[in-house]
């Protein structure tokens, strides 16, 4: 999202406009058309400095009217608008400023606090892809296999074994002794792509 932003890490201690580059360059587009980038066109001509926030291809901007010479408690895009667009900038709501804190201990915080929440999905997933496909699996595929027909699950059953060391269906063995050859995590799989064709 675009938004104003202090980032000690990528930006010191300037105050800067993180724009959200298709949103700008669809105003640019919609109300001024002339074909050129909005930012090198338009931002920069005006006065506004581009700062690059690592090699991420994210930036900054900063300039006159939108982040030097500003109320902090009354921020507004107004600024960049007509140097963009080229009409004046309506805006008359105020946008707060995002802090990030990028020192070693929040970053260990925040790298904390991302394990515990993903750290057990993960284990799961993990989990899945040499478990076993359960019972119910088996018995749901057997009913989409004849719903979907024979050359169906086999297509679909191609996919989902890609890359993987189990064979696929022979002509004369039955769907439900191929299915259980499946691992919960590629039977998952192969059930989403049957329901669509369902």
């Amino acid at each position: 999202m675009s938004g104003f932003a202090r980032d000690p890490k990528y930006y010191g201690d300037r105050l800067v406009y993180e724009p959200l580059e298709r949103k700008w360059a669809g105003y640019h587009a919609r109300h001024c058309g002339c074909g050129l980038d909005w930012l090198e066109g338009h931002a920069v001509p005006a006065g506004f400095t581009v700062i690059p926030r690592g090699r991420t291809g994210y930036y900054g901007l900063v300039g006159p009217g939108l982040t030097e010479g500003v109320d902090e408690e009354a921020l507004t895009t107004n600024a960049l608008w007509e140097a963009v667009t080229g009409t004046p900038g309506t805006q008359t709501w105020h946008e707060p400023v995002h802090i990030t804190c990028r020192s070693p201990e929040s970053e260990a915080a925040r790298r904390a606090e991302n394990e515990k929440v993903y750290g057990p999905r993960r284990e799961r997933a993990e989990k899945a892809k040499a478990e076993p496909a359960t019972d119910a699996q088996v018995k749901y595929l057997i009913t989409l296999a004849e719903k979907v027909g024979k050359e169906r699950f086999d297509a679909e059953f191609a996919k989902v074994i890609k890359g993987s060391d189990i064979a696929p269906r022979t002509p004369r063995q039955r769907c439900a002794t191929a299915a259980k050859r499946l691992t919960k995590a590629r039977a998952r799989k192969l059930i989403t792509a049957l329901v669509g064709h369902d």
